[in-house]
């Protein structure tokens, strides 16, 4: 069995900035990734709001500079998904698809993803139109016209958000009334460049190399309807990757990891960072941000719990 000083689970922009700090303070370092280094990033063709870039990047090139940065200083990154951690008196056990290992301390990077509509066209225009990241697109739809999916407090606050670029934005919702606090919704209403389709679902997203226009369906006149748009945003939910955590970390009522300042969680130990912790801002930014202070706080951790691994 290898024994390594931290395991970083999740090879996203949050796994790669801890494991530069953690590799960069001299600890022996290894990130377990089940699928593509980068993460949800890598599905976004142009990153313009990440700090010190000159021009333009797709987030698969901003997370390669990564990558290579964190292997620069030592960091390990082994293809091989996480099926379980555990705990062995300091150490943690980390069994993969491949192997075990050890290590002194983890870093949960697992990210999450947004929950899907589901209907045809969804995946095939994913990052050709289709979005789930206002923040992140929504300079791409300068004086277009965009839809927003949903009609919770991220998809008002996102439709609000798009109309400072967009010149129409459509938010589509399946029922008669927005569940978003009643502020955000008076600010909605106000908005003369934001109208709102109450009662109506998306059945498709239609187009031909990106996203042109959308096939919906209102569930009390049971008519359907083709709206031309040039991009979509989806926003009925997000779904943090902690199913493996449940039983051992402290989370909040959404499912996301709770830390301290320090992106420790409950265990001693055990750390997380990025889009699978509790917060108010999911970006590139944050999850490098999250992935800094984790990697910093590992080897100051383990610097001060030394004499408990002799």
């Amino acid at each position: 069995m290898k024994n390594y000083d931290v395991a970083i689970i999740g090879a996203g922009p949050a796994g790669l900035s801890a494991a530069l700090y953690a590799a960069r303070g001299g600890l022996s370092t290894v990130i377990f990734e089940k699928g593509l280094v980068g993460g949800q990033i890598t599905l976004t063709n142009d990153v313009e709001n990440y700090p010190g870039l000159e021009k333009t990047l797709s987030g698969f090139e901003l997370v390669e500079r990564m990558k290579k940065q964190a292997l620069q200083f030592g960091a390990e990154i082994r293809e091989e998904g996480v099926k379980a951690i555990g705990l062995q008196g300091n150490c943690k056990l980390i069994e993969t698809t491949k192997d075990e290992y050890s290590s002194k301390a983890i870093i949960l990077a697992t990210g999450a993803h947004s929950r899907k509509l589901s209907v045809p066209g969804e995946e095939k225009y994913t990052g050709r139109g289709v979005s789930y990241c206002a923040t992140c697109d929504g300079a791409l739809y300068r004086n277009k016209i965009v839809a927003v999916i949903g009609g919770g407090d991220s998809a008002v606050e996102e439709a609000l958000f798009l109309t400072r670029f967009a010149k129409k934005v459509y938010l589509i919702h399946r029922r008669d009334q927005l569940r978003a606090v009643q502020t955000v919704q008076n600010r909605a209403f106000e908005n003369e460049k934001l109208e709102i389709i109450w009662d109506t679902v998306v059945q498709e997203i239609k187009g031909d190399k990106f996203v042109e226009g959308l096939e919906l369906y209102n569930k009390k006149s049971k008519t359907t309807m083709t709206l031309p748009v040039d991009g979509v945003f989806i926003y009925v939910g997000i779904i943090p990757n902690n199913s493996l955590l449940e039983s051992r970390v402290t989370l909040d009522k959404g499912g996301f990891v709770v830390v301290d300042q320090n992106m420790h969680t409950n265990i001693e130990g055990i750390f997380a960072a990025g889009d699978n912790v509790s917060k108010t801002l999911r970006q590139v930014v944050t999850a490098a941000s999250d992935g800094a202070i984790a990697g910093f706080s590992v080897e100051k951790w383990i610097v001060e719990n030394k004499e408990n691994f002799k």
